[in-house]
């Protein structure tokens, strides 16, 4: 995955909070998961990127957490994600959290996963049917941003920390 300077530039402003919410069973199918998917292993060089930016946010003090609503039975997109958490986003400084998708049927849902940065920024990501990226967008609407707050806010209450989740 190539570092996206828009995302970079929001997180590296980040002051006290960013905080993802994933809700996808499967995203881009990229090298990375192909290789992953053929027996292959995990290539954290390919993500070094990733794990410098969130580290040193982590290190200026920003609580970074990541919640994944999934379906159970895991699909083999999210197995290769709950693998690749701790060799990645755990030992980057992020916290990371499951909750099974049946869990979260009383929760008023955005209709796309975002990341939510110091309770007023919002980036949407936009993927199409067979999870690619096909774009991205800022809000800063008070609307918006509460409803993504309550989400996340309510997910994270309920899901079950990285150490403590054993996927089906």
């Amino acid at each position: 995955m190539a570092a996206d300077s828009d995302f970079e530039t929001l997180l590296r402003g980040a002051q006290h909070t960013a905080y993802h919410l994933e809700m996808r069973d499967g995203y881009m199918l990229d090298g990375s998961y192909r290789a992953w998917a053929e027996g292959g292993g995990f290539d954290d060089t390919r993500w070094s990127w990733w794990q410098n930016l969130i580290s040193g946010t982590v290190s200026r003090g920003v609580q970074v957490h990541r919640a994944r609503i999934i379906s159970e039975p895991i699909s083999s997109y999210i197995r290769y994600e709950y693998e690749l958490t701790s060799p990645l986003n755990i030992k980057a400084g992020e916290d990371v959290r499951w909750l099974p998708r049946r869990l979260a049927t009383d929760i008023a849902l955005p209709g796309n996963d975002f990341w939510l940065i110091d309770g007023s920024t919002l980036l949407i990501n936009h993927f199409d049917g067979n999870g690619d990226m096909r774009g991205k967008e800022f809000v800063t609407d008070p609307a918006a941003v509460q409803l993504c707050a309550s989400a996340f806010a309510a997910v994270w209450d309920r899901a079950t920390p990285h150490a403590e989740y054993q996927p089906d």
